[in-house]
């Protein structure tokens, strides 16, 4: 569990104006609108939209995969940088995908806060639910948005009871929504008692604000039809009547969600949302290490990789790790010290990301995500330092749950197949295996959808066509324990023993009997889901 009291030695300006945060939603629910809308309040992107464009201008700026173009969902957490009132974000991107639900998990690890989007006629899907545990292991605060309320959605009192009854979490409205679908007409700030009033011609448009002397100021009957307006003082009085105010100390500790309603593809709710990020979201935190944990405030600089892209560019075989700093002012051409390693890197073209574009990184701080290009150093779960053996913790790797045989269509080109797969273990897209006996691979995935983008990413950056088999294994297991415990039972099944990239021995299992007949046959050795992602 995080110190997160360490907080009262003041943060230096440039750190503490840091929101380092990342969206959470079920696939649909309108995240990459919502990014976009950011980007466009930001000054990042001068036009919102190209999301639903056709062609190349259907591009949004954090989708920047051919898969991810084709199928128009998002597979790649990437990180993105603007500054907003005063603020700097750093807004890391997550698949909404569930078959992609390791990657977010490891981003999770990365960021200070979340925003869940929620669809307002869908209330809380599967997959939310999911990355929502997620955070609750981390405590992170989260901060909702209740999206797409310009179409036809549930009761109001109806969503707040769902994300309570679910998520076990207490829900405080930060906004209430004024009528809803083609009614809706923009929402009443409880947080700022102000009118917000949805323009529909200009989806690109700010909501234009009216400040009011609370719900009974006889100015709102000038921009609220009368129904409505009975209707919102009305759940407004009630709201305030049966839900919790707004308690900053509950939402830091992740027991109390604030809740926006909105509409993103209107623009409307969005830059509310921000106002909420920036005003009142976490600062950047200390982040969990052995042997100690590291202060964003300590003077020097101490970053960890959560993420390995490769070939971003594809005119450049490049890996780009992204590094989310801990502590301290790093500053181009920095030497760090590589943990794992024990080597000394010098960090010459750190980058900034705009989504798809990056900028050289002449300096960040503590709470910024930059990407190191490097190739192949860099992995998942490594930290960098200015000298000091600390070692970030926390950042797993979990047991897949399909497996599959790989085969090149080419047996001459097999070496490359060795090397692409090799790539991808290191950038966490799979986990590859290989067995004592026999040739080739298995590959390891959380989702089905995993191995059609691994199929591709194969045939597009190496010109590789592959197959995949099916294989007699289900599930893998890490072995722990003495060393020469490990070797008996290595040479007692050699059959179902595979190594992964990083050497360590894996036990292919078919059914859970051959799990349960390793634990009774080797009580010494234990079998494991998962593997922190750390160097050894």
């Amino acid at each position: 569990m995080l110190d997160r009291s360490h907080n009262a030695a003041p943060l230096p300006p440039e750190i503490a104006r840091r929101r380092t945060f990342a969206i959470i939603s079920h696939p649909d629910a309108g995240k990459t609108t919502l990014t976009e809308k950011f980007l466009l309040y930001g000054g990042a992107i001068q036009m919102a939209g190209q999301v639903r464009a056709k062609g190349e201008a259907r591009r949004t700026r954090s989708d920047f995969m051919q898969m991810e173009k084709d199928r128009g969902i998002s597979v790649s957490a990437s990180a993105m940088s603007f500054d907003y009132g005063g603020w700097r974000f750093n807004l890391v991107d997550t698949p909404g995908h569930s078959d992609f639900s390791e990657d977010t998990y490891r981003t999770l690890t990365a960021v200070d806060a979340a925003i869940m989007v929620i669809d307002g006629a869908k209330g809380v899907e599967s997959q939310t639910r999911k990355l929502f545990e997620v955070c609750r292991l981390r405590d992170l605060p989260i901060l909702t948005f209740c999206n797409k309320m310009d179409r036809e959605s549930r009761e109001t009192f109806e969503i707040i009871d769902e994300i309570q009854e679910n998520l076990a979490i207490d829900v405080t409205p930060a906004s209430w929504p004024i009528g809803v679908g083609r009614d809706f007409i923009g929402s009443y700030d409880m947080l700022n008692d102000r009118l917000e009033l949805m323009a529909r011609a200009d989806r690109n448009k700010r909501a234009e604000s009216v400040k009011i002397a609370g719900l009974d100021d006889p100015k709102l009957a000038e921009h609220v039809p009368p129904q409505l307006l009975e209707k919102l003082r009305e759940e407004v009085e009630m709201a305030r009547a049966l839900l919790p105010a707004f308690d900053r100390q509950a939402f830091l500790d992740g027991t109390m969600t604030p809740i926006w309603f909105g509409s993103a593809i209107n623009s409307f709710g969005v830059k509310d949302l921000m106002d909420g990020i920036g005003g009142f979201g976490p600062l950047p935190q200390p982040q969990s290490a052995e042997p100690r944990q590291i202060g964003p405030e300590e003077k020097t600089v101490a970053g960890f990789v959560f993420k390995v892209q490769a070939n971003m560019d594809p005119k450049h075989r490049d890996r780009v790790a992204f590094v989310r700093l801990a502590s301290g002012h790093f500053e181009r051409g920095m030497k760090l010290h590589h943990v794992r390693s024990k080597k000394p890197m010098a960090i010459t073209n750190p980058v900034l990301f705009l989504a798809a574009d990056r900028e050289l990184a002449e300096e960040a701080w503590a709470g910024d995500i930059i990407g190191i290009p490097n190739h192949g150093q860099l992995r998942i779960g490594d930290t960098l330092t200015e000298g000091e053996a600390i070692r970030v913790t926390g950042i797993p790797s979990f047991a897949p749950e399909l497996l599959q045989n790989i085969r090149a269509g080419d047996p001459m080109k097999a070496k490359h197949l060795d090397k692409a797969l090799m790539q991808f273990a290191e950038e966490g897209a799979a986990k590859v295996f290989k067995p004592m006996i026999g040739s080739g691979f298995v590959v390891g995935v959380v989702g089905q959808l995993q191995f059609e983008v691994l199929a591709s990413r194969i045939e597009l950056e190496y010109g590789l066509p592959v197959r995949f088999e099916p294989s007699q294994f289900t599930s893998a297991r890490w072995v722990h324990g003495p060393k020469d415990a490990i070797e008996k039972f290595v040479n007692s099944n050699k059959g179902h023993i595979a190594h992964d990239n990083d050497g360590d021995v894996v036990y292919l299992t078919r059914l859970q009997w051959d799990i349960d007949r390793i634990e009774r046959d080797f009580p010494d050795l234990r079998l494991s889901a998962t593997k922190e992602m750390q160097g050894e």
